[in-house]
């Protein structure tokens, strides 16, 4: 499965594609199968969208509990909003869709880094 993210162009935070308007929690945001050509054309419209949002991608998911959480520690971290304190963001919000993208792991994939700093 797979949502759209991008960044809201005026503050900067994260927002989710759902049914042609943007929100801000994962959990409202539309998922799209891999093969669904919906994914793309929604991905396409998005970048249009550049007085609204930019850097508008499709991002991997994976089931967590009854939820969908990103398969990037990186996108897990974007969906729950700052990581500075619990109290802040979308933290704050709690929740069970917050808890399960909290309680999320074994998702996280290397991008080719580790390799980089193992000793052989």
């Amino acid at each position: 499965m797979k949502a759209l993210t991008a960044n809201h162009l005026l503050d900067g935070r994260v927002v989710f594609w759902s049914q042609g308007q943007w929100v801000d929690r994962l959990a409202d945001a539309d998922l799209f199968d891999d093969s669904d050509p919906a994914g793309p054309e929604a991905e396409a419209e998005a970048r249009a969208q550049t007085k609204l949002v930019v850097d508008a991608y499709l991002i991997d998911l994976i089931q967590a509990e009854e939820f969908w959480a990103p398969v990037s520690y990186r996108e897990r971290i974007r969906a729950l909003g700052p990581t500075n304190h619990l109290g802040h963001g979308k933290q704050a919000d709690g929740g069970p869709s917050i808890a399960a993208l909290q309680q999320a792991h074994g998702a996280a994939r290397s991008s080719g880094r580790v390799n980089l700093i193992k000793r052989k």
